[in-house]
């Protein structure tokens, strides 16, 4: 069995094990925003982001700055407790190094250099402090490492600036910076009047150093998903996952709109948001109306990936930046947790047959369900279907839609279990069209046949062939693999053949 998955097409081996990858095995980020200030250790040597540590403390740094033009004195107090907090606990972590930026309250705050001062003095930790331009950039190069094949353009929005940038090809454009911040917005003079003529105004003035619409809008920052969260609520969304949501712009019209009406207390009661988050949600949902107006994309994706997720991105070498987050991410899993690593690949070999017609997005699903078929096995035999859906519908993985990972997650079930009737997760089938429902079904128990030739590669011992217009389906066994073709496994074949709607044929096979 060939653990190094020295061939898997246009992915090339993994890179988890490459010495300048495994540099990143621990990188520590301390984001010091205008309202929240948080340190994220990841693991990124799989090329998608494992969270090994994130906290958050909300401290409203920018509040007030429009008008005193320094930090808020309760905010600076709560900061430095934070990163003091924050730096102890990496050098219990024992880090090679913790990298601090500041965006927007420190960089105009009349009293930001001294805050840095402060920073560094007691906590010996040195915060730089980043433009507006650069925030968009790291910002955007979050969304890539989440999309390596994104374009469009990315609006990040933090409690006293906004960002813009272009990204396409995988590169970050242009970009620009605007101070249409939830914080600074907030008591501007002339009530919601005023408001609406300032946001339209900026944005007037965004869209001229930015003549980009008609594209996708990647959304990244925490009033966004805030919205986003309270768009879930208003559509009874059944999967609250905030990364790779997509809204199209009468969607986000309609929730600005239902926002707008409801009491903040409601609002709160239905998502958990933060009271001090949900504050800063009616001046963030007219920014977001007007940017929608101005700019007119075809459609809007949430992105979990920010600026945090771009200074590890600045880190990575480019071949690893090349890599399919959900690919290297899964492969990393299956090499960390399955009971026969390597198997995986021996198992596509086995199935492929069956999906030689599917599109590349498909072929990468498939892919990805082999490396994970196994990962679960330590979960209780009653629970492992519910334990790889909710792994492939939670886990933190890039580059996967919603509806992908419904896919994945419904394979996966199948792959433990014959039936998905009753299953707890029914709500969630219904972001799948039937003949995906179907096709995950085929997968699932395509895998759940093949794992029954575990003891070496299955293609040794069988071989699989569909013959889609005969609606036959040709199983060859050697004399070893007739041995191991036992009761449960020609129970799972048939249950193979009727997933496919087609009649079985086992013949012999010669060596």
């Amino acid at each position: 069995m060939n653990a190094d998955f020295e061939d898997w097409g246009t992915f090339g081996r993994p890179l988890f094990d490459d010495p300048d990858t495994r540099a990143l095995k621990r990188v520590g980020v301390v984001d010091v925003g205008s309202n929240s200030v948080r340190m994220v250790v990841f693991d990124g040597a799989a090329r998608s982001p494992a969270y090994f540590f994130n906290e958050k403390i909300m401290c409203a740094l920018g509040d007030g700055l429009a008008e005193t033009g320094y930090l808020n004195p309760k905010g600076r107090i709560r900061a430095l407790a934070a990163i003091r907090r924050f730096q102890l606990l990496a050098e219990g972590m024992k880090l090679p190094r913790l990298t601090a930026v500041a965006t927007a309250a420190v960089r105009e705050a009349g009293d930001g250099p001294e805050f840095r001062a402060e920073v560094e003095r007691e906590t010996g930790l040195n915060l730089h402090v980043i433009d507006g331009l650069e925030e968009a950039r790291l910002s955007a190069q979050g969304v890539l490492l989440g999309w390596p094949g994104a374009y469009g353009m990315m609006c990040d929005i933090g409690g006293a600036s906004m960002e813009l940038a272009e990204i396409s090809n995988g590169q970050v454009g242009q970009c620009v910076t605007s101070n249409l911040g939830p914080l600074k917005l907030r008591g501007m003079k002339g009530g919601r009047k005023g408001l609406r003529k300032h946001i339209k105004e900026v944005m007037g003035e965004l869209r001229q150093k930015m003549p980009h619409d008609g594209q996708r809008l990647f959304l990244v920052g925490g009033s966004w998903r805030a919205i986003a969260r309270l768009d879930m609520a208003r559509r009874n969304y059944p999967l609250t996952v905030l990364h790779e949501y997509r809204m199209t712009p009468k969607s986000v019209m309609e929730t600005v709109k239902w926002i707008d009406g409801h009491d903040p207390d409601e609002l709160r009661g239905l998502t958990g948001t933060s009271e001090a988050r949900l504050a800063l949600v009616p001046i963030a949902s007219q920014v977001l109306k007007h940017l929608i107006r101005t700019f007119k994309p075809k459609d809007i994706a949430v992105s979990s990936y920010g600026i945090r997720e771009g200074m590890l991105y600045e880190q990575m070498p480019d071949r690893l930046r090349q890599r399919d987050p959900l690919i290297e991410a899964c492969r990393f899993e299956e090499k960390k947790e399955a009971r026969l690593p390597g198997f995986a690949k021996e198992l596509h070999a086995f199935i492929r047959p069956l999906f030689n017609a599917a599109r590349p997005d498909r072929q990468r699903l498939i892919q990805a369900a082999c490396l994970l078929h196994d990962v679960t096995w330590r979960a209780h035999p009653d629970y492992r279907h519910e334990a790889c859906f909710e792994y492939a519908t939670r886990a933190n993985l890039g580059g996967l839609r919603h509806r992908e990972r419904v896919f994945l997650g419904l394979a996966l079930l199948h792959r433990y279990k014959n039936s998905r009737a009753e299953t707890r997760f029914e709500p969630l089938f219904r972001l799948l069209s039937e003949k995906h429902v179907n096709e995950a079904e085929i997968l699932g128990k395509a895998m759940r046949f093949g794992a029954m030739f575990s003891v070496d590669s299955p293609t040794r011992y069988a071989e699989l062939k569909l013959y889609p217009k005969k609606r036959k389906l040709e199983l060859k066994l050697t004399a070893k693999g007739r041995d191991l073709f036992g009761e449960v496994a020609q129970a799972r074949f048939k249950s193979l053949a009727d997933a496919l709607a087609v009649e079985t044929l086992v013949k012999e096979k010669t060596a």
